[in-house]
């Protein structure tokens, strides 16, 4: 641990290239429809509308979708992209999560890589991924088809490319052994005799020295000395939280997960429960964004929560459609992440946390049946962003008429990429010093092309 905290030294944490500001990255792994969510039409044929309704926000001339009326009160503070697109429909999570960085390194781990992979003082990965297990140890989900299973999210969202292990994305799946590992296990007293040895030994050294220069290694020994016997295991404790604010934050109320598990009790297919895919929906999204909270605020550089799955197919074999899906996965959505931005904004957070809420695709604008189903749809994706000390209160380039594609500049992964590299690091610093951080993230952010109007 002392080696890794004095390599960590030399990153941007010591340079001041780091602005200490966190991201949060709400992974709608599925494909949100643009309609129902921050792009409804009005003028147009009633299966290229919102099935869910519209509503008006507090911008004047945005709507959102029906199920979301919380979001469309908070308008002001947020920024929707509304010319964003992943240019690809195929359930690969890949283009979104890593930008299309040529590492093939999830954003989240491309951010570790500056920063170091664990925080210098409160010793938390800097880079964390939250699925439902991590807010409720004891949750027994079912096996939804392999795209939305637990394995193909931990090999593609905590994946670190070509970076090396270092940085991969440390899942909090809900095992109790996980953070027991952060904590100490030999007894408090062996321990401190222990250091107490080795501080006696220091001393000696330095005696003999006589050079009066402080070894640089005792301030980084005594910080892994302070963060052994603290632990890292209260940051992931939600019972530490007031009762008061996880009741904010739950959304338990809005939905019996139960009902939608091993087939879901209201939809057969030829007399066979088959909706598979929603054997990962919980009703725990409130609490994993409280646990997000909690994370940054103990310094997490990176935390992806991720929400599965929105695969609004209709089709009566894997998937409900979108009139189910954004009634159950949309309003939580709402619910969560408005209780989330009236906390961080209560604690004087909101210049300090960038919220990121999208998919790897959208869905196509046109329902095909009663219950309102949509295919993939890469060419438009929904973009939605909150704080970091960016510009809010705004819409963001334009769809065409039917919300199928940008009818203005349009933005991509990579351009979401560099705002998330712009937020978190100084790149006026490096473009003096470019060798503050490592080559490939100081040509990432010198390169890169943020979101304009967000700066």
């Amino acid at each position: 641990m002392p080696g890794l905290r004095a390599a960590q030294s030399q990153a941007a944490l010591e340079n001041n290239v780091f602005k200490n500001k966190s991201i949060v990255f709400l992974f709608l792994q599925g494909g949100p429809p643009q309609i129902e969510t921050f792009d409804p039409k009005i003028d147009v044929a009633s299966d290229n509308r919102s099935c869910t309704g519209e509503i008006r926000t507090k911008l004047p001339g945005v709507w959102f979708g029906g199920t979301l009326p919380k979001l469309a009160q908070r308008a002001d503070r947020l920024a929707v992209v509304r010319s964003f697109a992943t240019n690809d429909g195929s359930h690969n999570p890949m283009p979104i999560l890593t930008g299309k960085h040529p590492s093939g390194a999830a954003m989240s781990a491309l951010c570790a890589r500056a920063t170091g992979p664990f925080h210098p003082q409160s010793g938390l990965p800097m880079n964390t991924v939250i699925v439902p297990e991590a807010v409720e140890p004891d949750l027994k989900l079912g096996t939804p088809t392999p795209t939305f299973g637990l394995p193909r999210i931990e090999t593609s969202v905590a994946t670190s490319g070509s970076l090396g292990n270092a940085y991969k994305g440390f899942i909090r799946n809900g095992k109790p052994e996980q953070l027991g590992n952060f904590d100490l296990n030999l007894s408090r007293d062996r321990f401190m005799d222990r250091y107490q040895l080795l501080g006696e030994l220091d001393d000696l050294k330095r005696g003999l020295d006589r050079s009066g220069e402080v070894n640089g290694m005792s301030q980084i020994e005594r910080q892994t000395y302070d963060l052994l016997l603290r632990g890292v295991a209260d940051a992931f404790d939600l019972s530490k939280e007031d009762p008061k604010t996880i009741a904010k934050y739950d959304t338990s109320h809005l939905f019996n997960m139960s009902d939608y598990h091993n087939g879901g009790k209201y939809f057969l297919f030829n007399g066979k429960k088959k909706l598979v895919d929603q054997e990962r929906w919980t009703n725990l999204l409130g609490k994993e964004m409280l646990l997000a909270r909690r994370l940054c605020e103990a310094g997490c550089g990176f935390v992806t929560v991720v929400d599965s799955s929105w695969d609004f197919h209709g089709n009566g074999a894997n998937n409900p459609g979108t009139l189910v899906g954004m009634n159950t996965l949309g309003a939580q959505m709402d619910h969560a992440v408005s209780a989330f931005l009236d906390d961080v904004e209560q604690r004087g957070l909101s210049d300090q946390i960038l919220l990121v809420v999208t998919g790897e695709m959208g869905r196509s604008p046109i329902k095909k049946n009663k219950d309102a189903g949509t295919d993939h749809h890469g060419d438009l994706t929904p973009l939605l962003l909150a704080g970091g000390g960016l510009n809010m209160g705004q819409a963001i380039g334009k769809s065409d008429r039917t919300g199928s594609r940008p009818a203005s500049d349009p933005y991509g992964p990579e351009n979401l990429l560099a705002t998330i590299m712009h937020t978190m690091f100084d790149a006026d610093k490096l473009r003096v010093s470019p060798e503050l951080l490592p080559p490939e993230i100081s040509k990432l952010i010198l390169d890169g092309q943020p979101i304009k109007e967000l700066f």
